[in-house]
């Protein structure tokens, strides 16, 4: 684990998941703050002025979605944190859960008291092991010392929380299947409007924030919203937990300052691309945003609207560095297996159009490949885009028309050879 840049997070060390060691280094501090300086409306103003962006990949600004929530309206009113991390090469909030769960906990309880919340919930990937016994063995320490219940450092808040596992749905980690989740049922994203802010988990207004995007406000809080703006870009504040693997030297977690030049953490953070082979492209947040190429990242900076520049996007800050070499046609077989396997089923053009995809590219790895596959390939994407409940269709859609329209040739050379370009050498992408 590296940083560039250190502004939420703090050194890891083998009890930084603790209680005491987040005492020390001033933990619970901010919610002390809030709780005896700051009225409800005062936290929601200082987020909001934070300018902070959400973390898990559609960016949208917390301040407003909170601000859909009203006070004293006469309905209770629930918080999530979104902690069901299933995008491939996404692990950046694993992170917060092992080693700061405590700040994730506090910043909590902050937005709790905020958003009037008197129960809170973390749904949590079911995957998860040691995030899971590191943040229940958290909350425990959390209750023993005052910090959930009634009465909370002497004042007359209230919060309960409770961890909610999953059972392994990749689409359980869109904010109304989470909730769909957590209500008993089978975990099917829902139509809005209305907006969960509205109506949510048990038909109340819910706020849904990711695992990162939270642990934020503890910080916020105890330096202010406008401190936070000094960091990152106008347009979108703060720090960026990345998470790198694939082809890369030193894979990891790191923390840059939004705004951060793409090549220079590549080239000289991340040790550059695995055994010094030259850089094909890099699928820069998550599978669901669309491949860049070497050249394509050089005058790029870590920033949403630098990378919308490039047709991609933050996404939720898993980066796979591709070295060159590899066969574009074999991963993206991997990226529509999993695309096919982790349908939910629910919507027509995604159930079917998943496995057409994924059966079309298992053709041509095959040797069996038509020269019509490709076009065959874009229409399906393109008839998925806009035409499911989630974004999942659309994703797919997404993966395959970034990596076709980059590496067309490819594709081509393997249906008329009835093999990749590539054999003998780095045939797919392997993790590193």
């Amino acid at each position: 684990m590296a940083n560039t840049k250190l502004l939420m997070t703090f050194p890891i060390s083998a009890t930084s998941h603790t209680l005491a060691e987040y005492r020390a280094r001033g933990g619970y501090g901010s919610l002390e703050k809030a709780l005896r300086q700051m009225t409800p409306q005062e936290v929601v103003a200082e987020v909001t002025a934070s300018g902070i962006q959400g973390r898990g990949g559609a960016a949208f600004p917390m301040g407003r979605k909170w601000a859909v929530v009203h006070p004293n309206d006469g309905q209770p009113h629930y918080l999530c944190a979104n902690a069901d991390e299933g995008e491939p090469g996404t692990f950046k909030d694993r992170w917060i859960l092992e080693y700061a769960p405590h700040l994730l906990l506090e910043s909590m309880l902050i937005a709790s008291y905020a958003l009037q919340v008197r129960n809170a919930f973390v749904y949590i990937r079911g995957e998860f092991d040691q995030p899971y016994r590191r943040l229940a063995g958290a909350l425990e320490e959390a209750y023993e010392a005052g910090y959930f219940g009634a009465g909370i450092l002497g004042t007359d808040f209230a919060c309960d929380l409770v961890i909610y596992r999953g059972a392994g749905s990749y689409v359980c980690g869109e904010a109304s299947a989470l909730i769909t989740s957590i209500e008993g049922k089978r975990g099917y994203p829902r139509n809005r409007p209305p907006r969960l802010t509205v109506r949510g988990l048990y038909q109340k207004p819910t706020v849904i924030n990711n695992v990162e995007t939270l642990a934020n406000i503890a910080w916020i809080i105890a330096h202010g919203g406008e401190a936070f703006t000094k960091v990152g870009t106008a347009k979108d504040p703060g720090t960026r937990l990345i998470s790198i693997s694939g082809h890369i030297e030193n894979p990891g977690v790191y923390e840059i300052e939004i705004g951060y030049p793409f090549a220079r953490f590549i080239y000289e953070d991340c040790g550059g691309v695995l055994g010094g082979r030259p850089l094909k492209g890099i699928i820069p947040g998550g599978i669901s945003t669309k491949v860049l190429t070497a050249k394509e990242i050089e005058p790029l900076t870590l920033d949403n609207q630098s990378l919308a520049s490039a047709g991609s996007s933050m996404g939720s800050g898993g980066m796979i560095v591709i070295a060159d070499g590899t066969c574009m046609v074999r991963l993206l077989q991997v990226l529509l297996r999993f695309y096919h396997h982790e349908s939910c089923g629910q919507c027509t053009p995604c159930r079917e159009g998943m496995g057409w995809l994924h059966r079309i590219i298992d053709r041509i790895v095959a040797g069996e490949g038509r020269p019509e596959d490709i076009e065959r390939l874009y229409q399906i994407s393109a008839w998925n885009d806009g035409t499911t409940i989630c974004g999942m269709g659309d994703a797919a859609g997404y993966a395959t028309s970034g990596i076709l329209n980059k590496f067309r040739d490819e594709f081509e050379y393997f249906i008329e050879h009835k093999r990749s370009r590539f054999n003998g050498t780095l045939e797919c992408l392997k993790s590193t």
